[in-house]
């Protein structure tokens, strides 16, 4: 198993990062990252508690999970699903999250229909922020989400915390409703103080084309509102970025320089 092989790499108090090798390797990593947070929290607290991303890395665990699970259903049956973000459109629309996650196999799972937590975005969006938050509290309560998972836009965004929205100034809250001026849409979103609470963080950056913008959020100045995806990740809750070698490729060289 590849998640008893590597050892993240320290990369400073809020972070660490980990590159397991290419895209596969990377992949099989994600999955066993997921599987073992999974058993781990139920072992612990008799429940997992995590919040889904979209994206093609997260479907992809998704698919394995339907085929190859090593959760047994006893533990699937323990298993509360959450959404990080999700679009304002219908849960039968092809661009939602929890469409993507239900047609990735996750429907056929035996989790409890009652522990399936989708976010309502496709109307009354602000409203309804209000009632996911509040149904995060009562399901949780009090406790930290086991796992979140989150990927990183090509502009720095992550989640549905993009650049220069209001969103990012979000305080005191859970989950909120954030408008994007540029494309003249509503997303809902988890905020970072909802992200950042969590057990484990886990940021899926995969692909050549996220070289440039990953290597910036590491090694560019803090500038949270420029670049949300730099917010991930605390002192006591540090975020774990994977990457494979074609995302890594940039910071690997600007390591190499400032050795």
């Amino acid at each position: 198993m590849l998640i008893n092989q590597l050892q993240p790499r320290h990369w400073d108090d809020r972070r660490d990062l980990i590159v397991p090798g290419n895209n596969t390797a990377s992949v099989i990593f994600c999955i066993e990252h997921f599987e073992a947070i999974a058993k781990q929290s139920v072992k612990d607290h008799g429940a997992f508690y995590v919040a889904l991303s979209g994206g093609s890395t997260p479907k992809t665990i998704f698919e394995h999970l339907t085929v190859h699970s090593q959760l047994s259903d006893a533990e699937w049956k323990k298993v509360h699903l959450f959404w990080s973000d999700e679009r304002a459109v219908a849960p039968t629309h092809s661009d939602s999250n929890y469409k993507m996650a239900m047609d990735a196999g996750l429907a056929k799972m035996p989790i409890p229909s009652e522990q399936i937590h989708r976010m309502q975005a496709e109307d009354n969006i602000e409203a309804n922020a209000e009632r996911y938050e509040q149904q995060i509290k009562k399901t949780l309560q009090n406790r930290p989400f086991d796992l979140i998972m989150l990927g990183m836009g090509d502009d720095g965004h992550t989640a549905s915390l993009f650049p220069h929205t209001e969103g990012l100034k979000a305080k005191g809250k859970l989950v909120v409703a954030n408008y994007l001026p540029d494309k003249k849409i509503w997303r809902m979103t988890m905020t970072f103080e909802c992200i950042n609470y969590a057990r484990n963080i886990a940021v899926y950056v995969l692909g050549a084309q996220k070289k440039f913008m990953l290597s910036e959020i590491f090694f560019s100045e803090e500038d949270f509102d420029r670049l949300p995806a730099q917010r991930i990740g605390t002192k006591e809750h540090k975020a774990l970025w994977i990457a494979d070698e074609a995302a890594a490729m940039e910071l690997i060289e600007k390591m190499k320089k400032k050795a």
